[in-house]
């Protein structure tokens, strides 16, 4: 675990920066995906049954007001009964695989209850302060100067943290507090990790990952979540999982 410091004040503004522009990658970004990936399958189908019954009904219309001296010739009769079943069997595919799908979805979602009450690590870009705590992990160098910062959905800055990493692999936990020591609610917080280029310069990112207790799996129609708290991501982007 990396020793507290205190960095210089461009640093910490460099990381609550950094977290205040970061994209929601959770919750919001990837559920509103979900449902509109949903939205597109429903109305491509619904579509395709308009289309289906238009075709019906031209057919026959065709059928009741030919010429009864000079009926439909037969190739152009089978032709379109040919196209029609064509379209009949896309309807048809199209609500298998919505079944299918599903299927699959519900079928992930029992078999990744098991994850729930692990200790989870996932990527990320807001932290889960769960039970008054948060904790994120990343790889440095002995001596190397880093901040951390959380910052509210307003983008407001809640805690700044600074740190002196050790080499290799490094722990940061948050107590839950804000940078007055109020406490703040549990939940999920856009964060960022900066740090100091050796030869100096701009603040650069520091990649890090999320750590917290996975409390449940969820599907939004298209893709299995993992729940931490009430931090929500894909269940692609669990790194890892290790017993509580």
């Amino acid at each position: 675990m990396g020793t507290t410091i205190t960095a210089p004040l461009t640093l910490n503004a460099a990381a609550d920066a950094a977290a205040a522009s970061t994209a929601l990658t959770s919750n919001t970004g990837t559920s509103s995906g979900g449902s509109a990936a949903s939205a597109v399958g429903t109305n491509a189908l619904q579509s395709l049954g308009t289309n289906f019954n238009e075709f019906l009904n031209l057919l026959m219309t065709q059928l009741q007001n030919q010429d009864p001296t000079a009926p439909m010739d037969s190739n152009q009769f089978t032709t379109e009964l040919v196209q029609f079943t064509g379209v009949q069997q896309q309807v048809a595919t199209n609500s298998s695989l919505t079944q299918l799908i599903s299927m699959q979805q519900t079928s992930q979602v029992l078999q990744s209850s098991s994850l729930v009450g692990q200790i989870a690590t996932v990527s990320s870009n807001e932290i889960a302060l769960q039970s008054g705590s948060g904790t994120l992990t990343f790889n440095g160098t002995a001596g190397q100067t880093v901040a951390v910062a959380v910052v509210n959905a307003s983008g407001q800055p809640i805690y700044d943290a600074n740190v002196s990493a050790q080499n290799g692999s490094n722990t940061w936990t948050w107590n839950g507090t804000d940078n007055n020591g109020n406490p703040v609610p549990d939940g999920a917080y856009r964060v960022a990790v900066e740090t100091e280029p050796a030869g100096g310069g701009a603040a650069a990112a520091v990649p890090f990952s999320v750590v917290g207790t996975a409390t449940g799996i969820s599907s939004n129609g298209t893709t299995t979540m993992l729940d931490l708290g009430l931090l929500q991501v894909p269940l692609s982007a669990m790194e890892s999982v290790r017993s509580n």
